[in-house]
């Protein structure tokens, strides 16, 4: 472990690095504090970029995109109740109203200390957990990986945002959209329709930018506002050392409830927050003052979703499971790479292993340097018209796209998903499940017809091991409390309908 962070730590520092980390938090600040942007949208934008860089430097720069933009969402929520993230969506109950009371520059600092604290302790628990991980997954053999696959995407079903229900029928699509193409075991065509490009079937990256890519574009097009004018003072950005005191329990179970929930498939930087505000709320001595101004209502939140960012590299570095959406894209950069990530990553690939985890350490540090000081100069960036930006980002799309393969086809395959992606959205479903779906279908399909060749096609192969036995167990109770969960959601809605409307 010594042997592995000296070697990232040379790594990261060397200059090409340096900067890419400077760029990567940089760029996550920037899109965080815009509304309507944000790392999945960012990072979809950019995977044509990662072809003309070094796999590690490329992973850098897209990891400093996601845990930059923990940072930037919080400027929003606070000052306009405005989340420029979706993780930050929590610091807005009490952070706005700090920032009422004029308190907002305390709010910020501590918030840009709780990120910090949280994605430094993170890193540290990445540092001593994924070794580990990828010692006990060195053994597993396509049914253990064929019943983790199953279980990530049924988690990112489960808590996911939105309905259970369209969250499935997206999987269920992000699956035939898996299948189209080469049958990975006979090696004939599926769903092509006679259409030469799809014989290697749909490209990653088009799909992935096109859903997040073009879909936001549209969205934002249709919803685009003026720029925003700051109406809070923001004065004393660091913290005083009541503040400072009244937070630290709060910064301390955040951190800890974060990467604990980013390592879950499905978890991230939402319900780490959620989960930070509820616990924080149950242990305060007076819990009324929560959604009044509670410090601890953005101390905690925000150190849950900056240690969720960081710690959900671990299943994708050391099992080759991505947790969330954005880990998903970053899954599809690393394939872009020809790099496969998995429990062979660390000896195979140390100085990307590594580089990436001593690269965040140098990330936060940067992050909490520039946070503090530069706030003034971030609130500026909220009077840009989304239009403009949108303009921008839809030319980058189809020139980033067209760069990868240069294949027409291509373009048109980005413009069909960002119809797609754009639908979804006015309809409320969530596009993440299908693409976590597309990435670990081709894995999920593969592993288990590679079982049932092992087997002779008898499927006690998944019961018969320890571990496959032990993940389909947890499978099971994702689904029953799934199923039992909307039983009685179904029953209280009856309940409340059949309750008599008490006369006037």
């Amino acid at each position: 472990m010594l042997d592995g962070l000296l070697t990232g730590l040379s790594v990261a520092f060397s200059l090409t690095n340096l900067l890419y980390v400077l760029v990567g938090v940089l760029l996550g600040m920037i899109i965080g504090v815009l509304p309507g942007l944000g790392p999945t949208a960012t990072i979809a934008l950019l995977l044509p970029i990662t072809y003309a860089l070094d796999s590690t430097s490329a992973i850098i720069l897209l990891a400093g995109i996601y845990y930059g933009s923990m940072y930037g969402g919080t400027i929003t929520s606070v000052l306009l109740r405005l989340p420029g993230e979706a993780a930050s969506v929590v610091t807005t109950f009490d952070g706005y109203q700090l920032a009422q009371q004029g308190h907002a520059g305390p709010a910020l600092g501590i918030a840009a200390i709780g990120s910090f604290a949280g994605g430094i302790l993170s890193v540290l628990g990445l540092v001593l957990l994924a070794p580990l991980m990828a010692t006990v997954a060195v053994g597993f053999a396509p049914p253990e990986y064929a019943a983790l696959s199953l279980l990530g995407i049924l988690l990112v079903v489960y808590l996911g945002q939105g309905s259970v229900l369209k969250n499935l029928c997206m999987a269920a699509v992000g699956l035939f959209l898996a299948s189209v193409g080469q049958d990975p075991i006979t090696g004939t065509q599926r769903f092509t329709f006679g259409e030469v490009s799809l014989f290697d079937g749909l490209d990653f990256v088009a799909v992935a930018m096109g859903l997040f890519g073009v879909g936001e574009i549209l969205y934002n097009l249709e919803n685009s506002e003026r720029g925003q004018q700051v109406k809070a003072k923001i004065k004393n950005v660091w913290p005083s050392r009541r503040d400072l005191r009244d937070s630290a329990g709060a910064i301390g179970r955040g951190s800890l409830l974060g990467f604990v929930i980013g390592v879950l498939p499905g978890g991230g930087g939402v319900i780490s927050s959620l989960a930070s505000y509820a616990v924080e709320k149950r242990v305060a001595k007076d819990p009324g003052r929560f959604g009044k101004g509670a410090i601890q209502g953005v101390a905690g939140p925000e150190s849950a979703n900056n240690a969720s960012s960081s710690s959900s590299f671990i299943p994708l570095l050391t099992l080759g499971i991505p947790p969330n959406v954005v880990l998903a894209l970053i899954y599809g950069a690393l394939l872009i790479q020809g790099v496969t990530p998995g429990p062979d990553l660390i000896t195979d690939k140390p100085e990307l292993f590594w580089g990436v985890v001593a690269s965040m350490v140098i990330g936060n540090v940067m992050l909490l340097a520039l946070n503090l000081p530069l706030v003034g100069v971030f609130v500026r960036l909220l009077k840009v018209r989304t239009g403009i930006l949108v303009a921008f980002a839809m030319l980058v799309t189809l020139v980033g796209v067209f760069s990868v393969s240069n294949d027409v086809f291509d373009i048109w395959v980005v413009l069909a998903f960002g119809v797609l992606g754009w639908l979804m959205r006015k309809a409320n479903f969530e596009p993440g499940p299908l693409v976590l779906a597309f990435v670990l279908g081709p894995l999920l399909e593969k592993c288990f017809r590679q079982s049932m060749l092992m087997s002779g096609g008898s499927p006690d192969i998944f019961v018969s091991r320890p571990v496959s036995a032990g993940i389909l167990v947890v499978v099971a109770l994702v689904v029953v409390l799934s199923v039992a969960g909307a039983l009685r959601r179904r029953r209280s809605a009856r309940d409340d309908e059949r309750e008599p409307t008490p006369s006037r």
